[in-house]
Formats: structure tokens, C-alpha cells, sequence
């Protein structure tokens, strides 16, 4: 499982426009939900925010990674959502963020989700990636910089 594997231009959102953590984790189910990847909305955001309210997923360096384990999904599922504007996700290091990965598994898979995340975490140690990311107007480039 890796990210190129997952993400695709429809799982790709260039201009999220939510202000608060809710309404950017509302806008990335959407995404998957338009792409056919989440069969349940509601099921899948509860799971998320459940997530949410045990630690945040604000990370560091204006990056968010919301996830969860849902059987609203059969196989782990992805997208990539950037932010026109900060949004504050109570970071680690209390920055806002605007570059947004949801990731949602099945309950009983463990291993790829494990794998995804740590795969993500490695691709935002760099600051010259996180810059391209923000300043890229093409999906298809989005998925560039985080495979290559």
C-alpha cells in the first residue's frame, strides 16, 4: 500500500474552504465520498472525530493528518486536501495548518494503515516538499511530490 496506490487527481482537493477542524474533516469526506471510496458519511466522520477527541491530528509544519478505522471502507482509503487559509487543528507545535490527509481503514486491518502513516510523516520532514505542495495549481503534481 502506498500513497500512489491510493491517491488519484479525484481524491485531490486544491482549495479547501473550511475555517474550523469539522468543516475541513466534512470537506475531505466529500472528496472521498465523490470518489466512490466511503460508503457512509455520517459513519465515517463519527469515526474520525472519535479519533480526533482522543489526540488531535494536527502534526507539525501546517500539516494535518485526520484518520480513522471504519467499515464504511473495505480497503484503506485516501485523499489530500490543501487550504486556501490556516486552519487551526490544535498542532503539536500550535501552528495552523494547510495541508490536510485523511486516511480511513476497516476496523480490522491494521498493517496498511500503519504503513500509510508512517509513509506520510516521512514525506513532511521536508520543507522544500511542503512549499511545492502549497504552491502547485495541478492535482496530478500533488501526487508527484508526495510519491517522489
Amino acid at each position: 500500500m502506498t500513497l500512489r496506490t491510493v491517491l488519484t487527481p479525484e481524491t485531490v482537493n486544491l482549495h479547501l474552504k473550511g475555517t474550523t477542524k469539522e468543516e475541513i474533516i466534512d470537506e475531505l469526506l466529500e472528496v472521498l465520498i465523490s470518489a466512490g471510496k466511503v460508503s457512509d458519511k455520517d459513519a465515517a466522520k463519527a469515526c474520525v472525530l472519535d479519533r480526533e477527541r482522543k489526540m488531535s491530528t494536527g502534526m507539525k509544519h501546517g500539516i494535518a493528518i485526520p484518520h480513522g478505522k471504519t467499515d464504511t471502507v473495505s480497503d484503506l482509503v485516501a485523499c489530500i486536501g490543501i487550504s486556501d487559509n490556516p486552519v487551526d487543528f490544535d498542532s503539536l507545535d500550535q501552528e495552523p495548518c494547510r495541508i490536510f490527509i485523511m486516511t480511513l481503514s476497516p476496523v480490522n486491518k491494521t498493517g496498511p494503515h500503519l504503513q500509510f502513516l508512517a509513509e506520510v510523516s516521512l514525506l513532511f520532514k521536508s520543507a522544500e516538499k511542503r512549499e511545492q505542495i502549497l504552491n502547485t495549481s495541478d492535482k496530478e503534481e500533488v501526487i508527484k511530490i508526495l510519491t517522489d
